[in-house]
């Protein structure tokens, strides 16, 4: 009998010091993939560094190095060197709040931008506009050939007015168009600058180009026109052009910004739960005091309709818990002496006195809150696509911007003007911020969805492997089964009475923790027995145990310990059999080497978990159940919850085993289990997934840690990783799609610069907008894993077990 308490499913405490420490800085600046890929660069140089990692849609860098060898002070060096900027959060006493803050500051930087820019575009553009309807409508009317000076004093139009619109109104184009380039086009041209004198390139050195050329072009020309050498340089200038393009990027980049920070609104949900101050109670008086100061041992007064402030015991009242916040569940939890609560859930009734038992960063709230930005800051392996491209994307765009140049200049025959046009356009239509951000933004929203319904993935990659899953392999105890056993039958086989056989067992198995174990010792409790202080204990792993006392040497354990232990069970066979028949689990106990009895042991189902087999199933997934019981109780228990294969009388250690055979048939194998004795399970799995209950989460064993002990969790996560890879899938495409398509069509002349500019900045606005439908599902695309879907209820009756 396997040597394992529940009490030992804990939260897990922060990575040991043996660990490679990491480093995570806010990054500024970053505007495209290729930044991320310039930035991880960067970082990459100081000698010590193992890994970095650089997320877009966040704007951090996750540098992880060897001890003692990277200083902050160093990697921040690194990336200002590069061209970027890093917050500064060394001063500060909230970091989050800094960094917030920062970022604020930097969207209301882009806005005044943006008011800049449109106050000087719009008479700009206006004033283009009307100048080249007027002309257009002037030169058939007077019979002129072409819009030059020289021609209108031809035809007789006054020297004034002839100044006014051909050399006046030029300059009044360029009055107005530099500030909109000086100020809106600093951040690009000292982004290109600082990409440039790194020698890489990044989306501000398209922009600064596109932008700048139509400027100094224009500028040119405006210089012909007022001194007389317009023959040479031309006569139609493109102000507008530029100021446009930088006008309607900066107001896409501010939309961006803005929706970007909706993207991680569930991470900032979930801090925002903790509250600030709690109620310490010191002898009789109640004392307000920072949540922060509250120590482990502290006694602590929640009043109905308060937050808990820490994790804690219930040592006086009774109440009822919503835990819906965190565990996804919307029926509230019965809290009594001896509860375990957890923080930031909300006391609904009676006045509740805690003892506190986990504070600050150890509390569930705080591991939640940190894995959820590890799996936020990580790389899923479809980023590498994106990443691949965007080392190559920019440098492609300027050698097409140039053939598409000299391509119509010599070629199309249409003259230096034309030819400038279509290679701006052909800059600005370029888009790499929209594969930057194609996979990070959907794995923040999918992995903040997940979060709100209890569901912790702990990488992206874990997010991206479940929606490939075809087999589920389920442990039966504490997954299927509530995992609370409770004693059914005690069938005496030598003449001794029940309850003295229930108490030699009971004074045996109060030293081990195996939930078995202490059902045995609950019915003894149970009938007021007095226990018995064991000696010479000793346990098999899986198996059973054996221990004196009174002298006798009892051992219990399953009928195959008892074998092993060269016990006679031929007495037992007929209890045994009638117990497996009934889907009890039975442990037998023997007494000096002679058989004794039978115990009879059941474990109900949990309330959902049919249902959830048959969304598993529905869903295209095969089933499978793991189970150290013998296999008559396994397959009664199976045919409850509709699984047709089980694997029974399979040891702890065997359990992996299983999985590698699952493997062997060539799918991809999750595995479901409490997290302790399934840990080389879970590990062998493609998708390890975890089953936590309350505040007994085993976050740092798995793959994917489910909050709430629901099985329809395990169906919630697999449809959530599908939806979020399908939101990935979409945004790779439009990111892609609208670069192959659009790129060629402003080649081909068909797309003026100021439409590509608006195209541009809606490309990266799509992909954002498209990842943030995660975050407010549909019924339709999401009803299989709603926490409070009642669609389960209705065709729960449509499961069918295999006898049927």
């Amino acid at each position: 009998m396997a040597e394992i308490t529940l009490d030992e499913i804990k939260v897990a405490p922060p990575p040991p010091s043996g660990d490679n420490p990491r480093i995570v800085l806010p990054i500024t600046g970053m505007t495209c993939a290729a930044c991320v890929r310039n930035v991880e660069r960067a970082l990459k140089k100081p000698e010590g560094v193992v890994d970095v990692s650089v997320n877009l849609a966040t704007e951090r860098a996750t540098v992880t190095y060897l001890p003692g060898t990277v200083r902050r002070a160093d990697l921040v060096k690194a990336v200002e060197a590069a061209g970027y900027g890093v917050i500064d959060l060394t001063d500060s006493a909230a970091p989050e709040d800094a960094e917030r803050a920062a970022r604020q500051a930097e969207i209301d930087h882009q806005r005044r931008l943006v008011v800049i820019g449109i106050v000087f575009t719009l008479p700009l553009f206006i004033i283009s506009m009307a100048r080249d309807l007027i002309m257009a409508a002037t030169m058939p009317f007077m019979g002129m050939a072409d819009m030059s000076v020289e021609m209108a004093q031809i035809h007789g139009v006054p020297d004034a007015l002839a100044w006014m619109f051909w050399s006046g109104m030029p300059l009044i184009l360029m009055v107005l168009a530099t500030p909109v380039q000086v100020i809106v086009g600093r951040q690009y041209l000292i982004g290109a600058w600082k990409a440039a004198r790194n020698g890489s390139t990044n989306m501000d050195t398209l922009i600064a180009i596109g932008s700048s050329a139509a400027y100094l072009y224009s500028v040119v020309v405006t210089a012909g026109l007022l001194f007389g050498f317009a023959d040479v340089v031309g006569d139609h200038v493109y102000f507008e052009t530029g100021a446009v393009i930088l006008t309607l990027i900066t107001l896409g980049k501010l939309l961006e910004a803005r929706a970007k920070g909706q993207t991680s609104a569930a991470i900032k949900q979930l801090m925002g739960l903790a509250p600030k101050t709690a109620l310490l109670l010191r002898g009789d008086q109640e004392i307000e005091t920072a949540t922060d100061e509250v120590m482990v041992g502290d006694r602590l007064v929640v009043r109905p309709g308060e937050r808990i402030p820490v994790d804690g015991v219930v040592i006086e009242g009774q109440s009822a818990v919503d835990e819906s916040m965190l565990t996804g569940e919307s029926l509230p939890v019965n809290k009594m002496p001896g509860s375990e609560v957890i923080g930031a859930t909300i006391n609904k009734q009676g006045r509740l006195i805690i003892e506190a038992r986990r504070v600050g960063s150890e509390t569930a709230l705080a591991q939640i809150v940190r894995l959820v930005e590890q799996a936020q800051a990580s790389k899923a392996p479809i980023q590498r696509i994106a990443d691949r491209v965007s080392g190559v994307f920019v440098p492609i765009v300027l050698v097409l911007a140039a053939l598409t140049f000299l391509g119509w200049l010599l070629i199309g025959q249409v003259g230096f003007t034309a030819a400038m046009v279509n290679a701006v356009a052909v800059l600005v239509i370029a888009c790499p911020c929209a594969l930057g951000l194609a996979t990070p933004t959907a794995i923040m929203v999918g992995t903040g969805r997940g979060a709100s319904m209890g569901i912790l993935f702990r990488n992206s990659e874990a997010l991206e492997n479940a929606k490939r899953i075809q087999v589920i392999a389920l442990d039966k105890t504490g997954t299927i089964t509530r995992g609370e056993p409770v004693v059914t039958r005690v069938i005496p086989l030598n003449g001794m009475d029940a309850s003295e056989l229930l108490w030699l067992a009971a004074s045996v198995e109060r030293a081990s923790e195996h939930p078995l174990a202490q059902a045995v010792v609950e019915a003894a409790k149970s009938r007021d027995l007095k226990l018995a202080q064991p000696s010479a204990f000793e346990a098999i792993s899986g198996r059973g145990v054996r221990a004196r006392v009174n002298g006798q040497l009892v051992r219990v354990g399953s009928p195959r310990f008892l074998i092993e232990e060269g016990i006679d069970l031929t007495s037992a066979q007929k209890p045994l059999h009638d117990l497996q028949a009934e889907a009890h689990t039975a442990i037998v106990i023997a007494v000096d080497d002679a058989v004794a009895c039978v115990i009879g042991i059941a474990d109900t189902i949990k309330p959902g978990s049919r249902e959830a087999v048959y969304e598993l199933k529905a869903a295209g997934i095969d089933v499978v159940m793991i189970t150290g019981d013998n296999q008559a109780t396994a397959e009664a228990i199976a045919r409850q919850v509709g699984i047709n294969r089980v694997f029974a009388d399979v040891l702890p250690e065997q359990k992996a085993d299983i999985i590698k055979q699952l493997q062997a048939e060539g799918r991809r194998v999750a595995m479901v289990g409490d997290g302790i004795n399934d840990a080389p399970a879970l590990a062998q799995a493609d998708v390890g997934i975890a089953i936590g209950t309350g505040t007994d989460i085993a976050m740092e064993a798995s793959d994917v840690t489910l909050v709430s002990g629901d099985l329809g969790g395990v169906a919630r996560a697999i449809h959530l990783s599908r939806a979020t890879m399908r939101t990935i899938y979409q945004n790779l495409f439009w990111a892609f799609i609208y670069n192959i398509i659009l790129i060629p069509v402003a080649m081909a002349g068909a797309l003026v610069p100021m439409l590509a500019a608006a195209a541009m900045a809606f490309s990266s606005i799509f992909v954002v907008l498209n990842s943030l439908k995660l975050a407010a599902p549909s019924k339709r695309r999401f009803q299989d894993f709603e926490p409070d879907n009642r669609e389960w209820s209705r065709r729960s009756g449509d499961v069918h077990s295999p006898a049927q």
